[in-house]
């Protein structure tokens, strides 16, 4: 009997399309990928995550070792493992490059020979503001400290030691089971920044949109079940606020409804900086919009504007329409970025029901708290 695929156990799967949503000339860069389950038997609802294991990105790897001053043919044993493993095999599949700790600044300053180097790892050690220890820690990978401080000598076996895991990233599933059983599609911002004045990469992002080979089964993946979903019965209205990559559940709620000729209302708030750029699965939305699906979509382009627009302000605008919605027994449904988005849409949500459900501020926090118990109101935020 076959081992069924879960995080312990990944299914080696292939990414059959890869393609860039957002336009070229746009500041962010956002791609959809397809992920092929044939074979795997897996399966998922609307709502799920699939995991995906990374490599780290080559040049990565030869850039370390290259400041570590070590071949990677070295062997070394990664803690709770069995089997020593090359390093190079360590860092490029099972260890994380980036996130150094203060641990290792201290080993750092202990192999330290050059006195200039010593005295400055000193300092941010024994650094008294927590904020100021933390932002000068997080400039950093393992690369730019030791190429900061060359004098330190450290082994394969203690970086190993020092380095994190190398984890799964999770992602919001944006395709629908009733029309792709077999497949998996995800809506992934690509990450490259700048820090320290070196070129960083997000490195599950980039590893889809630039490593990961075509039509190969050899995309460690698993599927990560949800609190996150449609309403059983297909007559629910639903609300889905998804700015940015935050709209790929919805994609996937849309689809579905429409694949199975689902009765209930549906109606988006999408956002994001520019409509000629980063309006993703525009052709989609305006076709379920067409067809009667989607029954209504409300956009926020920030900075197409002078004043900025964002989604919570849509939701003000229409705060009559969302209350009767709302009173009428939707479900209301929000996905992507936990710190600013997901708080001010919260915060509008409140004034909408305090102001058109005639309630207290106080009243309207304890219906949002009911919302919540009967599982009207969900978050997949991040």
């Amino acid at each position: 009997m076959s081992i069924p695929h879960d995080k312990n156990n990944p299914f080696a799967a292939a990414l059959v399309e890869r393609r860039r949503l957002s336009a070229p000339n746009g500041q962010k860069e956002t791609s959809h990928f397809s992920v092929s389950l044939k074979g795997s038997g897996l399966t998922y609802t609307c709502g799920d995550s699939l995991g995906v294991f990374p490599t780290n990105n080559p040049a990565a790897v030869n850039a370390f070792l290259k400041a570590a001053r070590l071949t990677g043919d070295e062997s070394v044993l990664i803690p709770k493992d069995t089997a020593p493993i090359t390093l190079r095999e360590a860092i490029t599949r099972r260890l994380a490059l980036n996130g150094p700790t203060y641990k290792f600044v201290q080993l750092l300053h202990d192999r330290a020979t050059n006195a200039a180097e010593k005295a400055a790892l000193a300092e941010r050690i024994a650094e008294a503001d927590p904020e100021k220890k933390k932002a000068w820690l997080a400039e950093r990978e393992f690369i730019d400290l030791l190429e900061e401080n060359p004098s330190a000598n450290i082994t394969a076996q203690e970086f190993t030691e020092n380095f994190r895991k190398l984890m799964p990233r999770l992602y919001s599933i944006s395709s629908s089971p009733a029309m792709y059983p077999d497949e998996i599609h995800l809506t992934v911002a690509v990450v490259r920044y700048e820090t320290n004045g070196r070129s960083r990469e997000g490195v599950c992002s980039t590893y889809l949109a630039d490593r990961a080979r075509m039509h190969q089964p050899d995309l460690p993946v698993f599927v990560a079940n949800s609190h996150f979903g449609l309403p059983a019965d297909d007559n629910i209205p639903v609300i889905m606020v998804g700015p940015g990559t935050g709209v790929a559940p919805f994609r996937s709620f849309v689809m579905d409804r429409a694949t199975r000729g689902a009765k209930g209302p549906n109606w988006l708030f999408f956002g994001d900086q520019r409509r000629s750029a980063d309006f993703l699965y525009e052709s989609e939305w305006n076709e379920w919009q067409k067809s009667g699906v989607l029954t209504r979509l409300d956009l926020a382009f920030s900075r197409d504007q002078a004043q900025k627009i964002y989604v919570q302000d849509r939701m003000r605008e229409n705060g009559a329409e969302l209350w009767k919605w709302i009173s009428a027994g939707a479900y209301f449904y929000v996905c992507g970025d936990a710190k600013r988005m997901a708080k001010d849409v919260d915060a509008a949500l409140h004034e909408i029901i305090a102001q058109h459900g005639g309630m207290t501020p106080e009243a309207a926090i304890e219906f949002v708290k009911q919302l919540k118990k009967a599982e009207r109101y969900q978050r997949d935020v991040y």
